[in-house]
């Protein structure tokens, strides 16, 4: 009784339109969780909102003629600059691919603005730029203009780069929180955590012996082969950045009114990542990643789904994690190992700031 008392309570609060009220920005409000919504949904979308950003996906799709066009834009303030697997370089190509590859599009270009602090390292910042072209490359995408400014020493924290992407969608494909149903199963390409670890490992926040490497990739293989295999099937895919699959998930069941469960022995995760993060308190759940995706499909097409991300080079982890119900609407819940059940709410917080 207690329990449903405070779902109950959970999901009214869910159902109220969000309210912007904090004086001041704080580093919460960049997390992706629930602070981020109540800026973005609270003071953004009310003076910005249009029907191509009011579904508040990773790409805006727009109509041109007989094409949907998918636009996508991000900034990436990772600290450090280089680490372990990775760099700003490449987690900024990659991170824009990302996003229209989950959209269903195919990539065509990219734009790159730089925001260089005065007194910054040349042979650090050529290194960044060899590393952006080298993951263009692999993810046979151009980059095609840009942007270059410098700020006064102190004022940029070494070097911002914002990208743009643009792709086309594929016509076959039709994605969204809405078109989900209850037995669908939801994938994950691989193992949950690995950047944000990489990224705590690499500000010396951990000693620990084993390593672990950012997973950033280009996930346009992984999603070519989704699309081989389920095609139409194929009902929702999303990169689980800030706020990782918890905050994913989350949203997934807010927009699509549906109840998503997971079960705690699919999850994959590294032992090195799980350790990591009971040593700081974190839930791989809300840890970020930068080279996987969750996918939701039709039940007949999830053991053909599955094989085919195990068979392509970065997807060898992939596991079918969970399910989509029609209870509990719009909630995330885990079974756990041990025979309970714990519910999956939006990251509160901001526990791995400057992490993309």
């Amino acid at each position: 009784m207690i329990e449903e008392r405070i779902l109950e309570g959970l999901e009214q609060a869910r159902r109220k339109p969000p309210t912007f009220t904090a004086p001041r920005i704080d580093m919460s409000h960049g997390a992706g969780g629930q602070a981020s919504h109540k800026l973005i949904e609270g003071l953004l979308l009310p003076a910005l909102t249009n029907p191509a950003l009011a579904p508040l996906s990773d790409a805006a799709l727009l109509p041109c003629g007989d094409l949907r066009l998918a636009l996508t834009t991000d900034a990436l303030v990772v600290r450090p600059l280089v680490f372990p697997g990775g760099s700003i370089g490449d987690l900024a190509v990659n991170g824009t691919v990302n996003d229209l590859a989950v959209s269903g599009a195919t990539p065509l270009a990219l734009s790159a603005a730089l925001i260089i602090e005065e007194g910054f390292d040349t042979a650090l910042l050529r290194e960044q730029i060899e590393s952006m072209a080298a993951a263009a490359r692999r993810a046979s995408v151009p980059v095609a203009t840009g942007d270059t400014k410098v700020v006064e020493r102190g004022k940029g924290d070494g070097l911002y780069i914002i990208t743009t992407g643009i792709g086309v969608v594929d016509a076959g494909l039709s994605l969204s929180a809405a078109s989900i149903q209850p037995g669908d199963k939801i994938l994950c390409s691989g193992t949950l955590g690995d950047h944000g670890t990489a990224i705590m490992i690499a500000r010396g926040n951990l000693d620990l012996e084993a390593e672990v490497l950012s997973d950033t990739q280009p996930l346009t293989p992984l999603v070519a082969a989704l699309k081989n295999a389920a095609g139409p099937s194929l009902r929702f895919m999303r990169d689980p950045t800030r706020g990782g699959v918890g905050t994913v998930l989350n949203e997934l069941a807010r927009d699509s009114g549906r109840g998503l469960v997971l079960w705690e022995g699919k999850l994959p995760i590294r032992e090195v990542v799980q350790g990591a993060c009971e040593i700081l308190g974190l839930d791989p759940l809300y840890v970020a990643n930068e080279g996987k995706l969750i996918a939701v499909v039709a039940p007949d097409a999830a053991d053909a789904a599955l094989a085919a991300l195990q068979a392509v080079p970065g997807g060898e982890d992939a596991a079918l994690i969970g399910e989509v119900r029609a209870e509990p609407a719009r909630r995330v819940l885990l079974h756990t190992q041990f025979g309970g059940t714990r519910l999956i709410d939006m990251l509160v917080g901001d526990p791995l700031p400057r992490i993309c």
